[in-house]
């Protein structure tokens, strides 16, 4: 068996990158961009009213003369002059000769003349200035950065339309085994499967195209299966057959089709039999079949993967180092991930359950890392915590 590091290590030496696309920025969201984008415009793009009110000069005139009005989208048409204003609405461009604008709800007016009564306004008050919030050339996204609806939005607001993103990986998934029944009434030593929906479920929050298929104990057709996906998609998960029973026929039947296995077994609880191989260049995790494990593992293991082939910097889940509330000793020689909650920046340890117990996840905030270095954790010290949500 390798560590946990040493598995990380290997995944990343032999991550393929997938190639990229351009996309619609409409369509952009949760997608790694693969170049910087800089602003091809300034944003405001021009001095523009922040407020509803009137546009003038600050030159020391106490009373102004309106000349008529400009609303967003519109231009006023000529400069205006000493002691003149115009009534402006938000978002409006600030007419030549204008550099302040004083709110309506602080103005008098009578007929075509108005006062105001806003003894702290300042000149340039209640103005966007132009490039202000973003000057022309700015770089807004670094390569390998993950867009949002804030970034998307910052983008479309300097006229960005499309975006260069890693391409989608497409995913295979191969459920193995004979055990599982769709019956209501499952018949005897028969199990419902989880397996293939929380996969499925885990995909599709990373927007990646996921085909499941479902085969049974059965050397000719499970080869068959893989050879079908790799040929198909750009990465395969298996669940099931990775141990070295006698119905374990996953590293069997991949080293009869002459894949490269690059690690079977990790010094970690859940999930020690995790095998990661590649046949025809197409990398496979091979999972255990119990669903904590599979779930920790996919979380730990094949989403930072995903996200690196996708062109991601900072792949995987968002971490953090935080204080026990409790003391925690752990039995055995491997590395440890446990469901935690977290309260006020520290962490909370709960139920340890068997690899084929999903319980404690539904409820916790983090997965934390106990390495196998180190077996007894006080009270205080900080343990590196893999927030799960």
């Amino acid at each position: 068996m390798i560590s946990v590091e040493e598995a990380q290590r290997i995944l990343w030496d032999h991550c393929p990158a997938v190639r990229s696309v351009r996309v619609p920025l409409s369509m952009a969201n949760g997608r790694f961009i693969t170049e910087h984008i800089r602003a091809a415009h300034p944003h405001p793009l021009f001095d523009m009213s922040a407020v509803d009110g009137y546009a003038f000069c600050k030159d020391g005139k106490q009373e102004w003369t309106v000349v008529g009005s400009v609303a967003a989208g519109e231009v006023f048409p000529r400069a205006i002059n000493s002691g003149e204003s115009v009534r402006i609405f938000t978002g409006a461009a600030l007419p030549e000769g204008a550099d302040t604008v004083v709110m309506q709800e602080r103005v008098h007016r009578d007929g075509d003349r108005i006062t105001h009564n806003d003894t702290g306004l300042k000149y340039g008050g209640n103005v966007r200035i132009r490039g202000e919030h973003v000057e022309k050339g700015n770089i807004l996204v670094d390569e390998g950065d993950r867009l949002g609806p804030a970034l998307i939005g910052l983008l479309a607001s300097v006229g960005v339309g499309a975006v260069v993103v890693g391409g989608l990986p497409r995913v295979r998934v191969l459920i193995t085994g004979n055990e599982f029944t769709d019956a209501s009434d499952p018949p005897a030593g028969r199990i419902f499967g989880s397996n293939d929906v929380m996969l499925q479920a885990a995909l599709a929050k990373e927007l990646v195209p996921t085909q499941v298929e479902h085969v049974g104990d059965d050397t000719k057709a499970l080869s068959a299966a893989i050879l079908r996906a790799v040929e198909q998609g750009d990465l395969l998960i298996t669940t099931g057959g990775a141990s070295v029973g006698d119905h374990d026929l996953i590293a069997p039947v991949l080293r009869e089709l002459g894949a490269t296995i690059h690690f079977h077994g990790v010094a970690q609880k859940p999930g020690k039999p995790m095998l990661f191989a590649e046949l025809n260049g197409i990398p496979i995790f091979g999972l255990p079949g119990n669903p904590r494990a599979v779930l920790i593992l996919f979380w730990i293991y094949v989403l930072p993967f995903l996200q690196r082939m996708q062109c991601s910097v900072a792949p995987g889940l968002r971490s953090d180092e935080l204080k026990l509330m409790e003391p925690i000793e752990i039995r055995g020689d491997r590395a440890e991930f446990r469901a935690v909650k977290v309260d006020q920046g520290s962490v909370i340890q709960l139920k340890d359950e068997g690899s084929h117990m999903l319980t404690s996840l539904t409820a916790a905030h983090a997965l934390a890392y106990f390495p196998a270095e180190k077996r007894k954790w006080e009270v205080g010290e900080r343990v590196r915590v893999n927030f799960i949500q």
